[in-house]
């Protein structure tokens, strides 16, 4: 089973951890994640975040979320006769129980705070949006061109509905991504 480590390294928004690992954790299996492996799932403050996006990204400012996935590490198709799931495909076989860490993903609630009311409607709705986002982007999800956006909004979306929202996405959802 993949372990999901959270923390809330800033204090502008509460933040539920346990119910944003829930769902961090079920966006990684969603996606066949399987076996011995790690997400760090951070919330942080615009500071944080905005030192993070210039050092990385180059621009300027904070951002709502930001993925950083670890170098050689891609999720395996099932493989072999009888194999149900995927997980970090190992350039070798390792003997040590280690866990591969997959990856750190890091939301910002104070962006999410200012952009939700545009973006996914509530609070709460932004900020799973953000963390399933994130989650997907370390498993190698991208939206540099229109085929690869499509995709990765086409399982966000089927992630919130089954984890989040446990049914449809509200209409505001709808409406601000073309359901």
């Amino acid at each position: 089973m993949p372990e999901v480590f959270c923390s809330d390294e800033q204090n502008a928004i509460a933040v539920d951890l346990p119910k944003w690992r829930a769902l961090a954790l079920a966006a990684l299996m969603a996606e066949g994640v399987r076996g011995a492996c790690e997400l760090s799932l951070y919330f942080v403050d615009e500071e944080t975040i905005a030192e993070l996006n210039a050092e990385h990204m180059g621009k300027i400012g904070p951002t709502d979320v930001l993925s950083f996935p670890l170098d050689g590490v891609e999720i395996a198709e099932a493989q072999g006769p009888g194999a149900i799931s995927a997980g970090p495909a190992r350039p070798h076989p390792d003997h040590d129980d280690v866990p591969t860490l997959l990856g750190d993903v890091l939301v910002c609630p104070a962006v999410a705070v200012r952009q939700f009311e545009t973006h996914a409607g509530t609070l709460d709705d932004e900020l799973a949006l953000l963390v399933v986002h994130g989650v997907l982007h370390v498993l190698g999800y991208d939206h540099e061109i229109e085929s690869d956006t499509a995709h990765m909004r086409e399982r966000e979306l089927g992630i919130l509905k089954e984890h989040h929202w446990r049914g449809e996405a509200p209409a505001a959802f709808r409406q601000e991504h073309d359901e």
